[in-house]
């Protein structure tokens, strides 16, 4: 996994409308990125229903928060749209970008094992450089967490 005080790997991936986001087109920003496993399901589905709640809270930092999935575009649109999320959705299917970040690993359940995405979130300077890493996330209190996070290295 990409640690803290390393840059932040590039990356150019479509959003749920289909419009290219790229990392250089970020930069001067504060960037939540979080990593979750497939949308419309009960822990993705409380994770960005939470972000969306705390949106304004981070807009107030100068912060975007980009969420990134392997699902498709039109999953993303389906999964907003039926939970009134205000988030921005990046899809990698191809999991390019999850590798690059280190978040695509081999997983185990139920005795099978399998590759896939472990959530993850980074907190990204407005320099590219990662300021903050939180693995293995448990979706209760992560984002008031984020926040505070950001926060604290913001100095606020």
């Amino acid at each position: 996994m990409i640690k803290i005080d390393e840059k932040a790997p590039e990356f150019c991936l479509p959003n749920q409308d289909d419009v290219e986001i790229c990392s250089r087109d970020l930069k001067g920003k504060w960037v939540i990125l979080y990593f979750y496993p497939k949308d419309n399901t009960p822990g993705c589905t409380t994770e960005a229903c939470e972000f969306t709640e705390a949106l304004p809270d981070f807009a107030d930092l100068d912060a975007i928060v980009l969420g990134v999935s392997a699902d498709s575009t039109k999953k993303h649109r389906n999964f907003i749209e039926k939970k009134d999320l205000g988030i921005t959705l990046l899809s990698d299917e191809d999991t390019t970008m999850m590798q690059k970040f280190g978040v695509w690993q081999l997983k185990k359940n139920y005795g099978k094992e399998y590759m896939g995405i472990v959530r993850s979130t980074y907190i990204i300077n407005p320099d590219g450089v990662v300021k903050a890493v939180f693995e293995k996330v448990r979706v209760k209190d992560h984002v008031a967490k984020v926040k505070a996070e950001l926060e604290s290295l913001q100095g606020a």
